[in-house]
């Protein structure tokens, strides 16, 4: 398989049920794959989103024993569509998981795992805080993966900030990147467009950026706008703030284009400033 293809992101508001999480989902993988997409990518944490990170803990699967993980793998394989699991918590110790992000194939096999590098340690206004590190190991590792159309990078949700992950994704040959979330929605009003946009832009990379939208119960509220993007920068799909799904048709020749016009990539060099290290 080659030439252009169609991508659609999931849009969900998951709480802390799996079992109804994951049936949310797979209604809507169900109606993207009937619209026509051929690889549908899913948010961060679209099976369970806990009050808090502790209960990853108390209630985490590991991979092996994951419902998610066996369910949307046989989907993908039903279905005959390439499918990003954006991310799930996986259990690796008693006081650790791995926000961990799965790339399956049209046989629902696994053929790339990305744990999330960078950990989402801040601290908001009025008290909006988080401690990712607390209870999540970090990974260590950029990774790639061939579509049948090109080639994948994969990144999650806070990675979105440190732009030298993409730049070595795309030096890896990566022509698509992946960014699954669950952006606050108070980080997300201000940053989440034109950070992806510029992610898109420097990279020459089209951008599947899955996102959690809609409040809880107990009141966390994810931003939604799930968006698709192209090599140029340009929004082809926002999901707007309510579940759902989008899609797009993807041309990845529009890279080699891009590229071509402003050939940033090969322009790269390293910075030294007087008294550090280079870039």
């Amino acid at each position: 398989m080659s030439g252009k293809f169609k991508v659609a992101c999931i849009q969900n508001c998951a709480i802390d049920d799996t079992d109804s999480n994951i049936d949310g989902a797979t209604n809507l993988v169900r109606a993207a794959a009937a619209a026509g997409a051929q690889f549908i990518c899913l948010p961060e944490y679209f099976t369970c989103l806990e009050q808090n990170d502790e209960r990853y803990l108390e209630r985490g699967f590991s991979e092996a024993d994951h419902p998610g993980l066996a369910h949307f793998s046989e989907l993908a394989r039903e279905l005959g569509v390439w499918t990003l699991l954006g991310s799930l918590a996986v259990k690796i110790s008693a006081d650790k998981v791995n926000n961990r992000s799965y790339l399956l194939n049209a046989a629902g096999e696994v053929v790339e795992t990305y744990d999330k590098i960078h950990l989402f340690d801040v601290a908001l206004k009025r008290g909006e805080s988080y401690k990712e590190s607390n209870t999540v190991a970090p990974g260590s590792a950029a990774k790639v993966a061939d579509l049948p159309w090109g080639r994948l990078g994969l990144s999650v949700c806070y990675d979105l900030r440190f732009p030298q992950l993409y730049r070595a994704l795309a030096h890896a040959g990566a022509q698509f990147i992946t960014i699954p979330a669950a952006f606050t929605a108070t980080t997300g009003r201000a940053h989440w467009h034109v950070l992806v946009r510029a992610r898109a832009i420097e990279t020459g990379c089209y951008v599947f950026a899955p996102d959690q939208c809609g409040k809880r119960p107990w009141g966390r509220r994810t931003y939604g706008h799930s968006l698709i993007v192209d090599p140029w920068g340009e929004v082809l799909a926002d999901g707007g703030e309510e579940p759902g799904w989008v899609m797009a048709e993807i041309d990845p020749d529009r890279v080699a284009e891009a590229r071509g016009m402003i050939p940033a990539l090969a322009h790269d060099r390293g910075i030294s400033l007087p008294g550090g290290d280079p870039d």
